[in-house]
């Protein structure tokens, strides 16, 4: 039995009681280091019998590269000073490894420390794995950013090259209107690419500074912009864009974010109408709770949000065949959205279009 004086014999016989049932591994060692008394948790835990423990050092037990902390922290305790959350690994019988988290108190009048632990190891394990993930997450955002980068900086000889063929080419000589217009529509998209490719390489500048540029932006006028840069595309698939930003018309965002969200959805419903009709889009702006919210919804293919709910917006998934498709669009319009506060809801049926909401942050 424990020493408990002043206490009744039941008393007594309940706090032993407590001792030998508690989950928790309950010991008292002395300041020489070695075992003086444990209950059943630590034998069961570490797998030895008692007395394999009460014959050897304590330090013993612990892991190698834990052992000198683990000195350290009992000599502490030997100077009356409490230990207090303190964890460390053990060595079992078998070779594993368990993650002890340690309260220790020393009484220094009798030379004793009592102590208990809590086996902590599924939720170091838990904690080492997400540390795996998030090292892995953030290489891969990381070699991301870089090809984007890279590839954004890259391509803007190519594009200031072709518009400086357009700048020396005398159209003043062409008299075919038809040519001219197409000339027109390749020069339009040619600066529009490399207004793109400069705002990217500027807003990739910016996230790494933890400083990107939020302005108060005329959603019309990007809206416009956007659509004269996709020009082509709008006129040769009969899409029908219909806009309507009564509820508010300018919004604080990221200007280059906020042209990539419509490029990218109002691209996809293009791509994704059903077949044998002409795409219909609808982008409005709504206000909900005080909240600012652009809703853009289209009459497409659509897809079953039952089946693709919890990876909608992950990095290189495709939901379609088609051969244009490469998996990128939603994750950038998740990312643009997210990184500023927002956030986007997406609401979709087979054959029934798709309907993206998001929500600014105020």
């Amino acid at each position: 039995m424990i020493s408990t004086p002043n206490l009744t014999l039941t008393e007594a016989y309940n706090l032993e009681l407590f001792f030998e049932l508690s989950p928790d591994l309950l010991c008292i060692a002395g300041y020489d280091g070695y075992f003086k008394r444990i209950n059943p948790t630590v034998s069961k835990t570490l797998g030895y019998s008692n007395e394999e423990l009460f014959a050897q050092p304590i330090n013993s037990f612990v892991h190698p590269d834990d052992k000198d902390i683990t000195a350290i922290n009992r000599e502490n305790l030997t100077k009356n000073a409490p230990l207090l959350n303190f964890e460390n690994r053990y060595i079992t019988k078998s070779g594993e490894i368990v993650w002890l988290s340690w309260t220790s108190m020393p009484i220094d009048s009798e030379k004793v420390v009592f102590a208990i632990a809590k086996n902590v190891t599924h939720k170091r394990k838990l904690d080492d794995d997400r540390n795996a993930l998030l090292a892995k997450l953030t290489k891969a955002n990381h070699e991301l950013k870089q090809l984007t980068y890279t590839t954004s900086h890259d391509l803007r000889s190519p594009v200031s090259n072709l518009l400086a063929v357009f700048d020396m080419w005398d159209i003043s000589k062409i008299e075919d209107e038809e040519a001219l217009t197409f000339i027109d529509v390749l020069k339009g998209a040619a600066e529009s690419l490399r207004d793109t490719l400069n705002s990217y390489v500027d807003v990739l500048s910016q996230k790494d500074n933890a400083n990107i540029l939020i302005e108060n932006l005329d959603m019309k006028q990007c809206l416009d912009a956007t659509l004269h840069s996709i020009q082509s595309i709008v006129q040769n698939s009969k899409a029908d864009v219909r806009v309507d930003f009564s509820a508010f018309s300018t919004i604080k965002f990221n200007r280059a974010y906020l042209k990539s969200i419509f490029l990218n959805l109002i691209t996809n419903s293009i791509k994704y109408a059903k077949p044998g009709h002409s795409p219909e889009i609808i982008i409005v702006t709504h206000i909900e709770d005080g909240t600012k919210q652009l809703i853009i919804t289209d009459k497409g293919q659509g897809f079953d949000i039952g089946k693709v709910k919890d990876s909608i917006f992950g990095f290189n998934q495709k939901f379609n065949d088609h051969t244009d498709s490469k998996g990128i669009g939603l994750y950038l319009v998740y990312n643009h959205v997210t990184t500023l506060g927002g956030k986007i809801v997406i609401d979709s049926a087979i054959n029934e279009g798709a309907k993206f909401t998001i929500t600014f942050r105020n």
